[in-house]
């Protein structure tokens, strides 16, 4: 047995626990896969990386209804590539060999799996234990089991990013975030763009608003199919792979279509399995989530298990890397002071969907809020904002973007956000703050100046437009 004074299972959002106050314990780093984790290496950094050069490139191609004639003349591909995986790949070897050159550090890259309370054994067959140790392994990718799946030219957003060449088209089977950008990306940068989705909603956990309107400028820019479920794909004579989806439907027929690349975005499943947790009487949800407490600690038949910690994808439903952030924030203090406990206030958790157009969402959707209010007994007021409104929208010609807000009216505090168009998720920020620390909409759209004419004000007059009473 190999004793540490604390083991982190996952390079992630776990490796920024060790700040200065741990620089004395005997540490290990269990990664057997990329250092560094998802959203460094597969996840959040280089999808955007992609979609910044692909809303470049739409922009251009939409500049001709602001009296500007311009085009795209062609996209280098592998310089794309090779300009965000260099530099991505530099920063996960770089925190490797940094963590490896620590004298109180040993990095094991091996899986690990608990084979008691408290002791985890390596793949090897060595066996670990730690008086505290952080589970902190995030997800995987989820994949439908159907024939072809496992087909040269069947992607994931793991291996997609890192094509030879951009395909001249591409299915993309999915209806959540991840199948919205890549759509965006492969589209903007000017492959032709297949989206399936088994249902016939998109963005299924967004608000009725944004995602009937994120619904209707998909099917603008690409090949739209709802209501297919994919039932197979098949390689062609040509190469290229064909993809077979039953109508979910009775009105509709069975499709299929033939691509040179199929991505598979069809979600991410927590790695808490991988953990064995039965064998250390872990609980786990009915959607494979390491059941924790407010304070990040790991619950065993519903009460903490002392040391025993987890943060991020292994045991949030949020799989956001600013949860995740978050929560080793919380379990990097709780470790080392266990006499005041700190929470992690998941109230308001925000979020981003880097498509075209671009969307941003924190608390509750209008249905949520209508059964909370029916709930506390009290009533709600929403105001749908037009980007199109306000000076800078004029400027943008702009006939996409909604602001949508909603607020208690008893209170005239936010109950939710929820923008689609540019900049969302940068004009989403002061409302989040607003929520946060409890200001009023009266306050926050009188209790401050407004840049006239920036796209801001978008915010203000949703404010303004919301019915509350006036407030001194």
């Amino acid at each position: 047995m190999r004793e540490f004074d604390l083991i982190i299972v996952g390079s992630g959002s776990g490796n920024s626990i060790l700040t200065e106050e741990y620089q004395d314990l005997n540490v290990a780093i269990v990664e057997p896969g990329t250092f560094g984790g998802t959203c460094l290496n597969v996840g959040c950094i280089p999808t955007k990386m992609y979609v910044y050069p692909a809303t470049v490139a739409r922009e251009a191609e939409d500049a001709s209804r602001l009296g500007v004639r311009a085009s795209v003349d062609s996209v280098d591909w592998q310089a794309m590539r090779d300009r965000i995986f260099t530099r991505i790949d530099a920063i996960a070897n770089g925190g490797l060999t940094y963590r490896q050159s620590l004298e109180n550090v040993s990095v094991i890259q091996e899986y690990v799996h608990f084979v008691e309370p408290k002791v985890l054994e390596t793949e090897s067959g060595e066996r670990i234990t730690a008086p505290h140790i952080v589970l902190a392994n995030g997800s995987r990718v989820q994949l439908p089991e159907i024939p072809g799946i496992d087909l040269p030219g069947v992607h994931t957003s793991d291996t997609v990013m890192r094509l030879d060449e951009l395909p001249e088209s591409i299915i993309v089977v999915g209806g959540g975030y991840i199948a919205a950008e890549f759509c965006h990306v492969f589209n903007g940068l000017g492959s032709k763009v297949t989206q399936l989705n088994r249902s016939e909603r998109l963005l299924r956990h967004h608000d009725d608003t944004i995602a009937e309107r994120f619904k209707r400028e998909a099917a603008l820019q690409w090949d739209l199919q709802v209501n297919r479920s994919i039932t197979g794909i098949e390689q062609a004579a040509d190469g290229k792979l064909t993809v077979s989806a039953a109508a979910s439907d009775e009105s509709q027929q069975s499709w299929e279509g033939t691509a040179d690349v199929v991505l598979m975005a069809t979600g991410r499943v927590p790695n808490a399995d991988t953990l064995n947790p039965e064998a250390a009487h872990l609980d786990v949800s009915d959607s494979g989530l390491l059941a924790v407490d407010d304070y990040q600690r790991v619950l065993s038949n519903g009460q903490p298990v002392e040391g025993l910690w987890a943060l991020g994808d292994v045991c949030s439903p949020y799989q956001l890397k600013h949860v995740a952030n978050a929560e080793a924030r919380t379990v990097a203090h709780n470790v080392v002071h266990p006499e005041s406990l700190r929470a992690t206030d998941h109230r308001y958790v925000p979020s981003a969907v880097f498509t075209d157009p671009q969307i941003a969402t924190v608390g509750m959707t209008e249905q949520q809020a209508r059964i909370w209010a029916g709930e506390n007994n009290t009533e709600i007021t929403v105001k749908e904002q037009r980007f199109g409104d306000v000076a800078y929208g004029w400027a943008m010609e702009d006939s996409v973007g909604i602001c949508k807000l909603i607020a208690d009216k008893s209170t005239g505090l936010l109950l939710g956000a929820h923008l689609i168009g540019k900049d969302s998720s940068n004009l989403i920020q002061p409302l989040i703050q607003a929520m946060s620390f409890g200001q009023t909409a009266q306050q926050m759209a009188r209790g401050q100046y407004w840049i006239h004419p920036a796209l801001a004000e978008v915010i203000e007059n949703a404010l303004l437009g919301l019915d509350l009473p006036e407030q001194d």
